[in-house]
């Protein structure tokens, strides 16, 4: 695969599809919101750009950036240019809490838009909201995001946890899966992950059989797939995201063992996919849609990856879809706030939002003032060929 082309640390960008702007204002920024001004919106986002989860980070912003640079192109919104800062936290927490402080307090930004890492997020939020700033569809499906309710968050993806459970509910019963193990990162994702394993086993009556926990920098899994063995486990949930995906599925195959293995959104990758040597071959991996590879026979979909392979030289994946979709969602809810922007305006905006759909067929998104979770959907994909392909079409629940 080719290596994921970095973006710089702090880029000025604009961008979505068809959405109309309004003319320019006139001398009606609001004064008291902060990041807002009659010629700009101030927007930030701290992401992975150089760590262990950089092919999604990079990614991601990658295609946000193309999102924000056509939203400028046609005039920004209501006469207002977006002016996007990205920072690189190299995936390590005081990296985040140190580029989410400089957004605060040298940016001034409005609202942060997928922001990355759930350790990263919960490290951050309270700073943001102290200062009354919005966490706007973070890169991570973590509940936290969204629950409780709060005003200031938002998420866009079915949960780590919802997207375990429909998943322990399909492999027990349509696969016939009889002892589950678990294997997940020690920390705030890992754990949620593990959570709903371990939670729809609970619903049917069921036990986790075993489980094993590690650092994200860890590259030896023989002893714990050892230990998950020994235990005859049938099916593996997996709270990890692209390379200990990779090495995990790489030792197993070298001991011969060819157990199913099930990640999530975080695993969902075509780094993941196409692994040398097809280690990861019938892995599967829920996810909050499905990937729409370059080939998909829509033509807006085709456009979008031909113009963003044509830019950075790579090919998109669901990570860049995903910040695509969610400038696309954003810009139209800041059109909603209309011109008189305000952080209260912004906020109806975001909840007024009803069934509204992405280019890529991806389930339908909604807020309200007591839902600020978009979807809750979940679908399942498996490798095969080198491609993620889905096992349904259609969504699965528990």
């Amino acid at each position: 695969m080719t290596k994921p082309r970095a973006i710089a640390r702090r880029s000025v960008l604009a961008g979505s599809a068809g959405l109309l702007m309004a003319p320019a204002i006139t001398g009606r920024a609001a004064a008291a919101t902060r990041g807002v001004t009659d010629s700009e919106i101030v927007i930030g986002t701290m992401t992975d750009l150089s760590g262990v989860t950089a092919v999604q980070g990079v990614n991601n912003a990658n295609a946000m950036r193309m999102a924000f640079d056509e939203i400028n192109a046609r005039g920004g919104i209501h006469g207002r240019k977006i002016r996007w800062i990205v920072e690189d936290n190299e995936y390590i927490v005081p990296k985040a809490v140190q580029a989410m402080n400089k957004l605060l307090n040298r940016d001034n930004i409005f609202f942060a838009l997928g922001n990355g890492g759930t350790p990263h997020n919960e490290a951050v939020m309270p700073a943001m909201f102290e200062k009354n700033v919005p966490n706007v569809f973070p890169l991570t499906c973590a509940r936290s995001m969204y629950e409780p309710l709060n005003r200031l968050k938002f998420g866009q993806f079915s949960s780590y946890y919802d997207q375990m459970r429909a998943a322990v509910k399909f492999f027990v019963t349509q696969r016939g899966k009889k002892t589950i193990g678990s294997m997940y990162q020690d920390t705030d994702f890992g754990k949620d992950v593990h959570a709903g394993a371990v939670a729809q086993l609970d619903a049917m009556g069921m036990k986790l059989a075993g489980f094993t926990a590690h650092r994200p920098t860890d590259t030896d899994f023989n002893a714990a797939l050892a230990r998950l063995h020994d235990a005859g486990c049938d099916m593996i949930c997996m709270g990890t995201i692209v390379k200990d995906s990779t090495l995990i599925l790489q030792t197993a195959r070298k001991m011969g063992w060819n157990v199913d293995f099930c990640g999530q959104f975080a695993s969902y990758s075509t780094a993941v996919a196409e692994a040398p040597g097809g280690a990861t071959e019938g892995f599967y991996s829920m996810a909050p849609a499905l990937y729409r590879y370059p080939d998909f026979p829509d033509p807006k979909v085709q456009a979008f990856t031909k113009a963003f392979r044509n830019r950075y030289g790579i090919d998109v994946n669901y990570l860049g879809e995903a910040g695509y979709t969610a400038v696309a969602f954003i810009a139209v809810a800041l059109d909603k706030a209309g011109p008189d922007l305000t952080l209260d305006s912004f906020i109806k905006g975001m909840e007024s939002m009803k069934d509204w759909r992405d280019i890529f067929g991806g389930p339908p998104l909604s807020l309200s003032a007591t839902n600020h979770h978009a979807s809750n959907q979940s679908f399942l994909s498996v490798v095969k060929g080198g491609r993620w392909v889905p096992v349904i079409d259609a969504p699965l629940s528990f």
